[in-house]
């Protein structure tokens, strides 16, 4: 696909055309944003994109979220090339993770995504409480 901007219906096209018919289950935007838009990825990506960090600072940085969500967070971001782990051979082992290349080219999108919503954080509060009165 050349650089030209495509309309939605022809990116939807393109898609179906992709998958072997009518399904856009394939969708690459809906697979890579699906990876990133959960509760805790953006605020882990956040933090690895500061420096490397070991499991149980990343647990103390991100107070609320559990251990089990942590660990499978990590894992997904990981299993799509976003975070490398590594493991130390100490007594015990410790693991610390870090962004790799992928994850550092993908940060820099999420990090103006990031500033544009503690921009707009009011406005979009203000919208939702209007359209919520007018539904009531």
């Amino acid at each position: 696909m050349d650089s030209k901007i495509v309309g939605l219906r022809s990116k939807l096209e393109i898609y179906k055309a992709g998958s072997g018919g009518g399904n856009i289950a394939d969708c690459p935007v809906r697979d890579v944003i699906q990876g990133i838009s959960n509760k805790w990825s953006s605020l882990l990506m956040m933090a690895l994109a500061e420096k490397p960090y070991r499991f149980g600072e990343l647990r103390r940085l991100v107070p609320d979220i559990s251990q089990r969500m942590l660990t499978q967070t990590l894992h997904d971001l990981q299993r799509d090339g976003y975070v490398h782990r590594e493991v130390f051979p100490t007594k015990p082992p410790s693991v610390e993770y870090s962004l790799t290349d992928l994850g550092r080219s993908m940060f820099g999108p999420l990090h103006q995504l990031l500033q544009w919503a503690e921009l707009n954080h009011g406005a979009v509060r203000d919208a939702r409480n209007a359209f919520d009165a007018t539904e009531s």
